[in-house]
């Protein structure tokens, strides 16, 4: 929609390749040329899924930026539309080609973690400007060279109509029309790993919290934010950080009862530390703390992108690394989490019908009740481990224990 950008792209690439590509200032001509195969879309948030589902419709295989969607209506129709058009689609978390999530989704699968019980990450930044302020404002960027009602999407109701600002058209991550800051920019990256490697995929319960507690810029989305996603497997995950302290993060890892996995900070993992819990609990002493090394990518971002030219050569959907099914999963969770932050609620998922709600007390009392009757513990899809490292092994004097009915001791036995 900016004509300095666009003419600058076209010459990249012919500089790059020696042929200068068709340009346009709307990608439905582009979706109309029957020489086009695939199309990589890499708009501002709220334009991703009509792009997609326009693109998928038209025959195009799709390489989709994350986050996939703007909102989870959306994400979930962009993956039905997938399921029905038999195309290839590429979600852009780039860092789901590592091999570390693969590798880490095995072990868990085998039962070396024991019952999985919990995932934690973070995207922590800092700058002396503010978060997404680094992307410069040029007083060429105006109404004359920009299509501001394209860039809104007012025509498709995709925003509502306002005046043109530079800000919002160039930093659109902080403002909650175009993007949802952190939520859809950072966590979505992370969240959609720790799925990867756990094989969780929809959550069943959602909360968010947060605040802009620093950059009072003008800016709609917070700097602080955490997302705490709760799933009927019986895990929890967690994602938080700060956009104004870059240099304490926490560490990334999957925590087991009998171990854990532990990734580190950061995103370029080569592998992992394996750390058991204490014998006492394990019941084997050769669960013992250790390295594993799975190797490297160094750009991901090639990676992963001939991991769906290679998906669509094939002709193969499934290949792709991060699909739409995971991408709208990650999507749920990070969305419903800044709906939790903004509207001040507690979401409830249902992976049957796929749809949500807000929340009320019967998730505690599935769990109460899963106690009460004694029940086994959920696994993750793919669990093979039977009852490795998933049950309690209680002391005889828990055989004491029960409601005394009319006065009779229940350890009387009579």
């Amino acid at each position: 929609v900016f004509n300095r950008h666009r003419e600058e792209s076209a010459e990249t690439i012919k500089k790059a390749t020696g042929k200068r590509p068709v340009t346009s200032g709307d990608y439905r001509e582009l979706l109309s040329d029957p020489a086009i195969d695939a199309v990589c879309i890499a708009t501002p948030d709220h334009w991703h899924a009509r792009q997609t589902i326009d693109a998928l419709k038209a025959g195009k295989h799709v390489y989709c930026e994350k986050p996939m969607t703007h909102s989870v209506e959306e994400a979930l129709a962009v993956m039905q539309e997938w399921k029905k058009s038999g195309l290839v689609m590429q979600v852009g978390v780039q860092s789901t080609t590592l091999p570390v999530w693969q590798h880490a989704n095995q072990s868990i699968q085998e039962g070396k973690l024991g019952k999985v019980l919990q995932y934690q990450t973070e995207f922590f930044r800092n700058s002396d400007m503010g978060q997404w302020r680094y992307y410069d404002l040029t007083a060429d960027m105006n109404p004359k060279n920009i299509d501001w009602q394209m860039f809104l999407g007012t025509e498709l109701d995709l925003a509502p109509d306002m005046p043109f600002d530079r800000a919002k058209y160039r930093q659109w991550r902080c403002y909650w029309p175009f993007g949802s800051g952190m939520f859809t920019d950072l966590f979505v990256h992370r969240t959609t790993s720790m799925l990867s490697a756990t094989g969780l995929r929809f959550p069943g319960r959602v909360v968010g919290a947060g605040g802009t507690y620093l950059e009072y810029d003008g800016r709609e989305v917070p700097d602080v934010a955490t997302v705490v996603a709760d799933f009927s497997e019986g895990v929890q995950g967690l994602v938080t950080a700060t956009m104004c302290c870059g240099n304490t993060p926490i560490r990334q890892l999957i925590r087991g009862h009998h171990g854990s996995i532990v990734f580190g900070t950061g995103e370029q993992f080569n592998g992992y530390n394996f750390v058991a819990e204490r014998p006492q609990v394990t019941h084997d002493r050769n669960n013992k703390d250790h390295r594993v090394d799975v190797g490297m990518i160094e750009d991901t971002s090639l990676a992963h992108f001939q991991n769906f030219v290679s998906s669509v050569l094939s002709g193969d959907p499934e290949a792709v690394n991060c699909s739409p099914e995971l991408g709208a999963a990650a999507m749920v969770i990070v969305k419903l989490g800044a709906r939790s932050y903004r509207e001040g609620k507690i979401f409830h998922f249902n992976s049957d019908t796929m749809t949500f709600s807000d929340g009320d007390a019967s998730w505690a009392k599935k769990w109460e009740k899963m106690s009460a009757d004694r029940a086994k513990p959920n696994h993750v899809a793919g669990w093979t481990a039977g009852d490795k490292g998933s049950l309690l092994i209680p002391k005889p004097y828990q055989k004491l224990a029960g409601p005394w009915v009319d006065g009779q001791d229940p350890a009387s036995g009579s």
